[in-house]
């Protein structure tokens, strides 16, 4: 069937296609909370060691995404997205056989790291922004949702698998299908809708006196020497620091090293998870109708009152609280600090600008997954840092209150 004759715009097969690519990659960023024990308890690694890996790999993952900017801007997702994936599949195949902590720092830390990072949703906001000019706050949502639906779907099935056939298993695994996507991305994304000609979602922008939007791109080189870059880059590094970094790699141990058992910490996840999705497709909704300042302030807000409440967590209804909150809130700041960002900056320069905003999310999330992991080996618990965590969250309320909304916009001369 010609790509013309199928019943509905193309543009949400290429969201199809990346949702389905984010999700491999979420998938693989869930493993390290999975396997921190197994490992401890396998080659005798205290929590610090092991963490260093993980930070090394959420800081490499963040390095790759203004990389996977300018690469997507320059050559396309297609490409990257493929490179991606077939890096990742390499990174996972050696870990299986590591008898050394420097493989797992290696493999893991930086090949799998950055090959993640080109699968980062730096990628989902450039699909979003050239296939979409009508409903892109709901396609950012559905690609942050990917990541919520990859928690969802691997964690629960990932401990399955450790504790029935051991944590090589759960690698092998996820390489077998991370390298399987590879296929679809080659066979079904294209780069543009210009590559078959079509339109975006929504045809061109325009005005209200009906000339077409031209939006004034600002290079990165001059976005950097605004106050709206680093408020942006500052709120998102807290994002990372509350969310990839403390509990997407410490709430698990946490959880069990607090007399909850792994099913209950696998059941409140997967609840984390399907809220998640639910939080980010309404973040999605909101984003296209509200002011997107207010709405990072309340999410970073309800993200700081949740991490006051999970040291004092003790009984399962609790957690499951905390896991519906948490959920809603996890990946719910993505569309609002994307949509800013293109906003201020233009979406021609999208790629490259907020690979480095989002680089900073990674630098907060690669600091937490170690500062975790030193916490609890010094102090015995993780309280301290995650009330530490809870302030943070409190101060990038303030700061995303103080981001400008002007419109890197300028309509197109006649004729143009």
């Amino acid at each position: 069937m010609s790509i013309r004759r199928i019943p509905i715009h193309y543009g949400w097969i290429i969201v199809g296609v990346t949702f389905l690519t984010l999700l491999f990659a979420a998938g693989v960023r869930t493993i390290p909370s999975v396997i921190i024990k197994p490992l401890e308890a396998e080659f005798g690694w205290d929590r610090s060691t092991v963490s260093f890996a993980v930070a090394i790999s959420l800081f490499a993952y963040g390095f790759g995404g203004p990389i996977a900017g300018a690469l997507v801007d320059r050559f396309g997702p297609r490409r990257v997205m493929a490179s991606g994936l077939a890096l990742i599949t390499f990174g996972l195949i050696p870990i299986m056989g590591m008898q050394n902590i420097w493989v797992f720092n290696l493999f893991w830390g930086l090949v799998v790291g950055i090959g993640t990072g080109m699968i980062a949703n730096v990628l989902g906001a450039t699909i979003a922004n050239r296939w979409f000019n009508t409903r892109r706050g709901l396609v950012l949502g559905l690609m942050g949702a990917s990541a919520a639906a990859g928690q969802l779907i691997f964690v629960p099935g990932a401990i399955a698998l450790a504790t029935n056939s051991g944590w090589r298993t759960v690698i092998g695994t996820i390489a077998v299908g991370v390298g399987a996507m590879i296929i679809p991305v080659i066979l079904l994304m294209r780069d543009r809708p210009s590559d078959i000609g079509v339109e975006p979602v929504g045809g061109r922008a325009v005005t209200s006196t009906g000339a077409a939007v031209v939006e004034a791109s600002t290079p990165l080189r001059e976005a950097i020497k605004t106050r709206d870059f680093w408020l942006l880059a500052l709120s998102f590094f807290v994002c990372g620091y509350t969310t990839n970094g403390l509990i997407g790699t410490h709430l698990l141990p946490h959880t069990v090293e607090h007399g909850f058992i792994e099913v209950e910490t696998a059941a409140a996840l997967s609840l984390m998870g399907l809220m998640n999705i639910v939080g980010t497709l309404a973040s999605g909704w909101l984003t296209d109708r509200y002011d997107n300042r207010k709405l990072l302030a309340t999410y970073y807000g309800l993200r700081a009152l949740s991490l006051v409440a999970l040291p004092f967590i003790v009984e399962i209804r609790d957690l499951y609280l905390f896991a519906l909150v948490y959920g809603l809130d996890w990946v719910a700041t993505v569309p609002p600090t994307v949509n800013l960002t293109a906003r201020r900056f233009g979406r021609g320069s999208l790629g490259s600008i907020y690979g480095w905003i989002f680089c900073s999310h990674m630098i907060g999330a690669g600091i937490a997954a170690q500062a975790g992991g030193i916490f609890r080996d010094s102090l015995g618990d993780y309280h301290l840092i995650f009330l530490s965590a809870a302030v943070f969250g409190f101060i990038a309320a303030a700061l995303s209150l103080s981001i400008s909304t002007r419109r890197a916009v300028a309509p197109a001369a006649a004729g143009v």
